[in-house]
């Protein structure tokens, strides 16, 4: 296990996430219906890591997959790959980017809360002061008097919630499968679930509709998260999920930066207060990460 090379490919998917939500908003209404576009863009990633999978000679391993394999594989698409990016688009043409954002990053609360009892994680004291400066960052940031529960926040709620467990099955998943084939299958049969969805509600004749603005504005998402399913499953295959789970809370900071720069917002007090405690929060987890490879690499040499 390298934990160091995890837990910066885990900041690396923060970084990736935080320049997703500053586009998804704008691309969302540009493509018009959010499960059209969720599906053409999952589509189109699911089908470049099938192809990676043939060209990095996957299939030997796919066809070593035991029945439990294919069940956890099948399960993460259903669980991760599809019901909630419906719920996630669609709460987010209800609501805020900023909600949304603070909602998803509550995530590794809910990762803990299943990780601890059924991946038997620890979380230790340096971790443990981190999650708290978590929670307070989101809480500066967002203000509970000033959040507001509708249906696009209880929607995005429910994928956040999906998504935990999809952490949980992907951990399973991963000690067996290798990353690359863990995010395909998340793809490929999710996009499978999301076509039936887009059949159901009528919506196919909208995708040959489509012109060159509305494609530039799906591709552009496709690659974000083309690199955000790929480091994720591999940072998540060599570390806890509670760790990997904490690491992502960054993007809401880039997301704050990003739009401050390019879509010239000023960043509140409440905003500056979240980025401090975000960023002391990531200096102890990385602390406590140094901590634990120095006495794995103690007990290696000590053998």
């Amino acid at each position: 296990m390298n934990l160091k090379r995890a837990a910066g490919l885990a900041l690396l998917t923060a970084c990736i996430s935080g320049v997703s939500n500053v586009i998804a908003k704008t691309a969302i209404t540009v493509v018009a219906d959010p499960v059209v576009f969720t599906f053409l863009k999952n589509a189109i990633v699911g089908v470049i890591i099938a192809g990676a999978i043939v060209l990095a000679g996957k299939r030997h391993e796919l066809r070593m997959l035991q029945r439990r394999d294919w069940l956890r594989l099948i399960a993460i698409g259903v669980v991760g790959g599809s019901i909630p990016f419906v719920l996630f688009f669609t709460g987010l043409t209800m609501t805020t980017g900023l909600s949304a954002g603070l909602i998803h990053k509550t995530l590794f609360i809910w990762v803990a809360l299943l990780a601890v009892p059924l991946l038997k994680e620890k979380i230790g004291p340096l971790q443990g002061a981190a999650f708290l400066l978590l929670i307070f960052g989101n809480v500066a940031l967002g203000g509970l008097n000033a959040f507001h529960w509708g249906t696009g926040e209880l929607m995005i709620l429910g994928a956040t919630l999906f998504w935990a467990v999809e952490n949980i099955i992907a951990k399973r998943a991963l000690q067996h499968v290798s990353s690359l084939t863990v995010a395909g299958a998340r793809m490929v049969f999710g996009s499978a679930l999301l076509f039936v969805v887009v059949l159901a509600q009528g919506n196919v004749g909208l995708m040959a509709g489509l012109d060159g603005r509305q494609w530039l504005w799906t591709l552009i998402p496709a690659v974000l998260l083309l690199g955000y399913v790929t480091t994720w499953y591999t940072a998540l295959k060599d570390a806890p999920a509670t760790l990997v789970a904490s690491l992502l809370v960054p993007a809401t900071l880039v997301t704050n930066i990003l739009s401050q720069i390019f879509l010239e917002k000023t960043m509140t007090t409440e905003q500056v207060m979240s980025g401090v405690a975000v960023i002391i929060a990531v200096c102890l987890l990385l602390w406590e990460v140094r901590n634990i490879s120095m006495k794995k690499r103690a007990h290696a040499v000590s053998r």
